[in-house]
């Protein structure tokens, strides 16, 4: 008799499922060797099993974990470990602080690489590894270490990340087991040509994707087929950078259609429920930004067809923990598979608060063993009330949400809401990593109640120092189509996006109390004989001289200095104000030109990133509207383009240059006719 046997064979003997056989295997917990493409098992390691019981297997506690992570789900995950009394353990960069609630941290030199977080992992005694999201989390190479290394993995088999991961072979997978897929192209063929011709038997508008990876990264919504070129070289650019994988997927744009994600729990024994429901239509740069559950359009009876659907997906691939299935909702109440996230969602809160669970908790108890039974989920959860986040970036709405930078100078919470953050006053916001700052969760007995408290929240929130979409978000829950339930995945982008704030006499008069209480410029005391102090400011392109006359009080308007600069708070944005200071020759030649009529035109850097393309050398006659240079920052690509016809007359860039935001590129001079 053979002393190896096949995972079928081994689960023959244990009384077991084949598909039970294979999630040990993945996992570490049955040992087993690789002969060539097959796995076989000894049957002595099956012995030991026999006797405990093959439960045994499953049996794991967690004391130590890893978090191999950074800013707010670092400090969730840590809160939630803590509280069941497992030891957090935290990593940093060198330049980063520890995140907040951990036990014990570590510096690393980057969240990227797997061989030195298992090095961590090993030093800090942890027995097992939570990824969060981003970074490695949906690493099958990472998952696979982790489970070799002997440590329990918080989150799906390397397998089934792998079989999800690739976006292409996902949608086959689902097609396959009958669930919708919106129609598109998936193929291995991708030259430009196939492409091409791809999207002409889908039909424009379409939308250009990743085939790997998400978050909006990469996709491009294509109107016609003379923009396709463009949108699939964009497409794969940042791919490539963000992904190692510039393969793509063409899919019709479903205009007027709402994204609707399900929330599904496996434990290792096969058992799998679906927690209901999030909408997360309301997107802008196809990134989510507010969500919510229950979702507005979603019934019962539609609720258990996409639920249904989401655990066949799910359970094709032998899932375990927790996932989410991805799905467009037409008005029509027809759906199309998108996607599956395997790892925690960012608004993975909004389920939690409509079905008191902790979804972290779940994902630690599944990953020690526990069946969906000892969680209490051996029948579908309730659902209570209702819940909506709003995340809260570090970004410009008014310039397009670029991402934005700088250091938090104050920052203030409101109470009676859930607020996840890994950000503390003082921290300095990056163009490295993903601009979200926070994320504020409210719950009510009704959408309104929820949606008011939501409201409120962000009215009382203020961060200075670093713009952020904190305006934009109090805006966008007053619109009709929010307080409605009617918003799609276009809606943002059809909206006319609200005006920068009017700096009002209450703000000048913070800045300038701050500006004579603590300017550091000769000029800055303001003293006048018999007469209020004044000071010259300037904010943006406006300046002015400022008489005190008392009411800039920080309880009229929040507001701190920085050194040279007073942020103030102005309309739930953040502006920069300084003492102003003669014009320097460039300048005051720019203004004059512009106040003639305009003669040249400046090129600025939108935001802070590195040049990645200069599409004009200096000398060149540049059109309006035509790229000139691209700046890639957070993965993602933004062409700074010729505001009118004329000669590219100086270009102050490169590529590979990094550039802040503001810093002059180069300058257009209009042509002569």
């Amino acid at each position: 008799m053979t002393d190896e046997l096949t995972p079928r064979q081994a689960a023959q003997e244990l009384g077991v499922t084949v598909r039970t056989v294979q999630r040990w295997i993945a996992s570490g917990r049955l040992p087993a060797r690789r002969v060539g493409a097959r796995v076989r098992v000894s049957r002595s390691s099956l012995a030991s099993v026999a006797e405990a019981g093959p439960l045994a297997l499953l049996s794991r506690p967690i004391r130590s974990l890893l978090i191999a992570n950074r800013g707010e789900i670092a400090t969730r995950i840590a809160r939630t470990a803590r509280r069941m009394g497992i030891r957090a353990v935290g990593v940093h960069a060198a330049d980063e602080r520890s995140p907040d609630g951990v036990d014990d941290a570590h510096p690393i030199g980057s969240y990227l690489d797997g061989d030195e977080l298992l090095a961590v992992a090993r030093r800090s005694g942890a027995d097992a590894v939570h990824p969060g999201y981003g970074f490695l989390a949906e690493n099958p190479a990472f998952a696979d270490a982790v489970t070799q290394a002997g440590l329990a993995w918080v989150g799906p088999p390397a397998s089934a990340i792998l079989a999800m991961g690739d976006k292409a072979a996902a949608r086959r997978e689902a097609a396959a087991g009958g669930v919708p897929t919106v129609p598109g192209y998936d193929g291995e063929v991708q030259d430009d040509a196939s492409l091409r011709a791809a999207a002409e038997r889908i039909g424009y508008p379409l939308l250009v994707k990743p085939s790997a990876g998400g978050g909006g990264k990469g996709m491009r919504v294509v109107g016609d087929a003379g923009s396709l070129t463009e949108a699939l070289a964009a497409a794969r650019r940042e791919a490539s950078r963000a992904f190692g994988d510039d393969r793509l997927i063409l899919e019709r744009y479903l205009a007027g259609s709402r994204h609707v994600e399900i929330q599904v729990l496996f434990d290792q024994h096969g058992s799998g429920v679906h927690l209901g429901e999030r909408d997360c239509s309301a997107q802008r740069r196809n990134q989510k930004i507010v969500e919510e559950s229950p979702a507005p359009a979603v019934s019962r009876d539609l609720r258990e067809r996409m639920g249904g659907a989401a655990l066949a997906v799910a359970s094709a691939v032998g899932y375990a923990n927790a996932g989410t299935v991805e799905m467009l909702l037409t008005d029509a109440g027809d759906f199309f598979f998108l996607e599956m996230n395997t790892r925690l969602q960012v608004e993975h809160p909004v389920t939690e608060g409509v079905t008191g669970r902790d979804l972290v908790e779940d994902q630690l108890r599944i990953a020690a063993g526990e069946s969906l039974a000892a969680l209490g989920l051996d029948r579908p959860p309730t659902f209570h009330g209702h819940a909506i986040e709003a995340r809260l970036y570090a970004e410009e709405p008014e310039a397009g949400f670029l991402p934005a930078t700088g250091r938090i100078e104050r920052l203030r919470w409101p109470d009676g809401v859930r607020i996840d953050t890994g950000v503390r006053q003082g921290d300095e916001v990056s163009d490295r990593y993903d601009p979200m700052l926070a994320k504020l969760i409210a719950h009510g007995a009704t959408r309104h109640e929820a949606l008011e408290r939501l409201g409120a929240a962000l009215d009382a929130t203020a961060v200075l120092g670093v713009r952020t979409n904190l305006r934009f978000l109090r805006w966008l829950l007053r619109q009709p189509a929010m307080r409605d339930g009617e918003m799609r995945t276009d809606t943002i982008a059809d909206m006319d996006v609200p005006a920068p704030p009017v700096v009002e006499e209450r703000h000048w008069q913070a800045a300038a109390a701050l500006a004579l209480r603590g300017g550091t410029a000769p000029w800055s005391d303001g003293w006048r004989l018999n007469a209020s102090p004044t000071v010259r400011l300037r904010v943006g392109e406006d300046e002015r001289t400022v008489a005190l006359n008392g009411a800039g009080s920080d309880e009229v308007v929040p507001a701190v200095a920085a050194g040279e600069a007073f942020h103030v708070h102005v309309d739930g944005q953040s502006h920069e104000f300084r003492i102003a200071t003669p014009p320097t020759v460039e300048e005051a030649v720019r203004h004059a030109a512009a106040q003639a009529g305009g003669g040249s035109a400046a090129l600025t850097a939108p935001m802070p990133g590195r040049v990645i393309s200069v599409r004009k050398a200096a000398g060149s006659a540049v059109e309006a509207h035509q790229p000139i240079v691209v700046i890639e920052a957070m993965k993602m690509e933004h062409a700074v383009a010729a505001p009118i016809d004329g000669v590219l007359v100086s270009l102050h860039v490169a590529e590979g240059q990094q550039v802040q935001r503001g810093d002059l590129l180069g300058e257009v001079a209009q042509s002569t006719p």
